[in-house]
């Protein structure tokens, strides 16, 4: 029943930045931690950044200092601030979010992707 609505992706020149968005329909269920992935052709999908129920986050290396992840708990949605962007972050980037509700075990649920580009 969990949905995710990506937004945000597009085409961008090298420096610039871009904002992703996804937005949770959740129903009843509750949502733990919420992340951004990204895979790139030829290569496997990969954790970009994580922020947890707590606001506590994790990035992979490759970003750090300029992503920033951010959540709106009220929203259910989960942002990705992308700064100084490189030809190297162009990917298709997926919002994932961990669910459950008190008949269900915690479920995985991935957005249906959005396109980064960068490029000049």
């Amino acid at each position: 029943q969990v949905q995710l609505v990506e937004s945000g992706g597009g085409l961008v020149q090298p420096g610039g930045s871009l904002r992703l968005s996804c937005a949770a329909s959740r129903g009843i269920f509750t949502i733990n931690a919420m992340g951004w992935y990204r895979q790139a052709p030829g290569r496997e999908r990969e954790l970009v950044a994580r922020i947890n129920s707590g606001d506590s986050t994790n990035y992979a290396a490759s970003v750090k200092g300029r992503f920033t992840i951010s959540r709106d708990n009220a929203k259910n949605t989960v942002y990705l601030q992308m700064n100084s962007l490189k030809p190297e972050d162009t990917a298709v980037y997926y919002c994932n979010a961990e669910a459950y509700s008190s008949t269900l075990p915690v479920t995985n649920v991935w957005g249906h992707g959005t396109q980064v580009t960068v490029s000049s």
